[in-house]
Formats: C-alpha cells, sequence, structure tokens
C-alpha cells in the first residue's frame, strides 16, 4: 500500500500514494464530527482536513468541484504547495499557527480530481478564514 501523510494549518492531514509501505492506523482512532474525509480505493489514500468551518466553506462558498478541470487544479495545487512549504519552512516570517508542517505532494500522481478539488478548495479556505495571501 502506498502512502502520502501530509499535515497543515490546524489539523490537515492528507494520506496519499508514493510509498510502497505498508501503514496500518488503530480502529480507535477516528477523525472528529466535521472533518472532511476523501478516499478512493484504487490509489489507496485518503485526505482528512479536521478544520472547523471547511466542511461548511465546502459547501456554501467553494464552487462545484467540476467548475474547473482536474488539470486545473493540479497546476494550482503545485503553486499552493510550493508556496505552502516555503512558508512551513519559516515559521519566524510566517504564522507557524497556520503553516505547522510542510506539505508532501507529489506533483508526478494522478491523485484524481477529488483530492486535487479539496486540497485547492482547502488553500482557499485558508486564504479566506485566516486572511492570508498565496
Amino acid at each position: 500500500m502506498k502512502n502520502l501523510i501530509f499535515y497543515t494549518a490546524i489539523t490537515l492531514c492528507i494520506i496519499g500514494c508514493i510509498s510502497t509501505t505498508k501503514t496500518t492506523i488503530a480502529k480507535d482512532v477516528r477523525p472528529p464530527e466535521q472533518a472532511v474525509k476523501i478516499t478512493n480505493d484504487s490509489l489507496e489514500y485518503e485526505i482528512i482536513i479536521i478544520d472547523p468551518g471547511f466542511e461548511s466553506y465546502l459547501q456554501t462558498i467553494a464552487k462545484p468541484d467540476n467548475f474547473y478541470s482536474q488539470s486545473y487544479y493540479e497546476i494550482k495545487n503545485k503553486f499552493y504547495v510550493t508556496e505552502w512549504n516555503i512558508r512551513a519552512q519559516n515559521p519566524l516570517k510566517y504564522d507557524s499557527s497556520i503553516y505547522e508542517n510542510t506539505i508532501d505532494y507529489n506533483f508526478n500522481i494522478d491523485y484524481g480530481l477529488d483530492v486535487n478539488y479539496k486540497l485547492y478548495n482547502y488553500f482557499k479556505f485558508v486564504e479566506y478564514k485566516y486572511n492570508q495571501k498565496f
């Protein structure tokens, strides 16, 4: 099973498929009720975004997932992930309570529309909620 782990902002966690190591997660560990969880059995990844208000943002403010193409989301995510990682590596310059960890997003993996859509909208949510400009 391939896994890709991202920890961002308050508690954004993305688990994807880039490693061949098998990871097990205790069955008793469950994300809070407000968590947004995306899974894909064929790629064996999941995204868990735990940030108060993100689910509401997706339902009320974000454009529908098919508003842009997957390639559009991928291009934007390359920019956002790169900028996010720069900020996460500079805690004296940027708010470390927002940019807690870097994101290990492999630009050569096809995560699909759903993952790219939600990741893109998480960055838009951070801009909206924390008044950040990328």
